[in-house]
């Protein structure tokens, strides 16, 4: 919700373009950044995926796409930007710098007996076709592929930001921190995912650069980068030597980067996720659901030992009911870790391979996450895309001055630093530490009110879908007077009382947007008139 802009923040954040539009010749580098800006808020969101070497990016968008799609060895692709779209058709398209296009081979590897591979799919550039004369060096790829979630998602992979070779880290830096607004007018990204193995100086360096990038703005006003980060404890399978309770060990591991993230306001939320369980559950085949049950019913003792490690598990010398080869495939696909949540859901009672995908999916952490993303980045898509394009259109201005449009400048800082939205959106991140001296179900109440658990007027009140219009009209006035009174406490501090007002106006919003009360017309008075008729 914006409460501030008549008709919507997005007609509002077209509107000035247009008319910023108006102040610059055709075909000059202005109105072609401007055309950028007006393109970006009828595309889909555009999220990031980023973190450092070998942290799951590529594997954890295969499973947010359901599909292989995405390269996971490491070749040349994962050192390169990846942008990947909904298509009619599967197309991978090499993108050079200055605009030279040409095809890529896409390649399959299948695993065994046919099976999907642990790295199934690669792209071929070796020899690119352009089609412009002379060499070129390969700036990004774009993937068009057919999925449901690309339809609502671009989702934009990014080479690991600790790469031995600068160059390629930068690309990552350069696609979420701007640099010249005369040339680079806004990140590519709306959102981005981080994901980290473990919380190191390369990470918080990253996330501080993102979050000063936000504090700074447009000559120090406004926000710049990215305004929604959510980060993934990636590879949570990993943690506790890919035991049965790997998942619980990063659970208390995710926590506690949330506390030092949340706590500066550098991520939004922390959620662990086995990305290579989350994909290879959302392609389960019924051959591999069969090794499963089979393994279910070998001794405990001589499978628990077998699981000691990977190799081990391969050796043809151990009797177990399935062959070595198929083992080796079942610990590439899953890993450890998913092969004894497999087994011990098949001895806990799952009988077929659809239930088995389902609760390994759900013990993966990826349906947490994607809750989580529902809510902080789709819920939110107009808010989060505006937010970029105003980002850009303050940046073409301050790049670009000395015309008419200078005059549009200060109502788009202010839509920047006032939109409601984007309020709640930087308040988020901020709820679950300690900052706040509030009681733990007021700090509960107030990141509901704010949008964190759904932007729908019930669950913001925290009522039932079915509560009438009555109902949560009356919530919402008495949540105003709550967070009002709150705010306006002569002994909370600035930070708190800013919290306070924010849960105020959002639920100020949510009168508004409920309207005035129903009324029932009072009864017609009769009269001695009446009477005497």
């Amino acid at each position: 919700m914006s409460f501030e802009v008549t008709g919507g923040i997005v007609p509002e954040t077209r509107r000035l373009i247009g008319a910023a539009a108006q102040a610059f010749a055709p075909r000059s580098r202005p109105a072609e950044l401007l055309d950028e800006c007006a393109r970006r808020l009828d595309q889909p969101l555009r999220v990031a995926l980023v973190g450092q070497l070998k942290a799951g990016k590529s594997t954890l968008l295969n499973a947010l796409a359901g599909q292989d799609i995405a390269p996971t060895d490491a070749t040349e692709c994962t050192r390169t930007v990846t942008w990947y779209r909904h298509g009619a058709t599967p197309r991978v398209t090499a993108v050079a710098a200055g605009g030279a296009r040409a095809d890529v081979v896409v390649r399959r590897v299948p695993g065994v007996g046919g099976l999907p591979g642990a790295h199934g799919l690669t792209f071929d550039l070796s020899a690119l076709r352009w089609n412009a004369g002379g060499p070129h060096e390969v700036d990004h790829l774009e993937v068009d592929w057919p999925s449901g979630a690309l339809a609502r998602t671009t989702i934009i992979d990014t080479p690991g930001t600790s790469s031995l070779s600068r160059d390629i880290s930068l690309r990552t830096t350069r696609l979420l921190t701007p640099g010249d607004p005369a040339d680079d007018p806004l990140p590519a990204a709306d959102a981005v995912v981080y994901l980290m193995r473990r919380l190191d100086s390369a990470d918080l360096d990253l996330l501080e650069r993102l979050g000063g990038v936000v504090g700074r703005g447009v000559d120090g006003q406004g926000v710049t980068g990215p305004l929604g980060v959510i980060g993934v404890v990636s590879r949570a399978d990993e943690i506790g030597a890919g035991g049965i309770d790997a998942l619980h060990s990063a659970r208390e591991v995710a926590d506690r980067f949330a506390g030092e993230l949340e706590r500066t306001g550098l991520c939004q939320a922390v959620i662990p996720v086995a990305g290579l369980l989350a994909f290879a559950a959302a392609t389960l085949r019924q051959r591999e659901y069969d090794a499963f049950e089979a393994l279910a019913a070998a001794p405990v003792a001589e499978l628990n030992a077998a699981l000691l490690s990977a190799d081990r598990f391969a050796r043809p010398d151990l009797p177990l009911p399935i062959e070595p080869d198929l083992r080796a495939h079942l610990s590439a696909r899953f890993g450890l870790f998913g092969i004894r949540m497999a087994v011990t859901l098949i001895r806990l009672g799952v009988r077929d391979s659809g239930t088995l995908a389902a609760e390994l999916t759900r013990h993966s952490g990826l349906d947490e996450l994607r809750s989580v993303l529902a809510v902080q980045f789709a819920e939110r898509a107009d808010q989060l895309q505006a937010h970029s394009a105003l980002t850009a259109l303050a940046r073409v201005l301050t790049g670009y001055p000395g015309t008419a449009a200078d005059r549009l400048l200060p109502r788009v800082r202010t839509l920047l630093a006032d939109v409601h939205g984007f309020a709640e959106l930087r308040l988020l991140g901020r709820l679950r530490t300690d900052e706040f001296p509030l009681p733990a179900d007021d700090l509960a109440e107030l990141h509901r009110l704010i949008g964190g658990s759904g932007i729908a007027a019930a669950t913001r009140l925290g009522l039932p879908g079915t509560a009438s219009p009555s109902e949560l009209r009356a919530a919402a006035l008495a949540a105003v007077r709550k967070w009002r009174t709150r705010a306006r406490h002569p002994l909370v501090d600035r930070a708190t009382a800013n919290a306070c007002e924010t849960g105020a106006r959002s639920a100020e919003g949510l009168v508004e947007q409920l309207g005035a009360p129903e009324t029932n017309p009072l009864p017609r008075i009769r009269t001695q008139r009446d009477a005497g008729r």
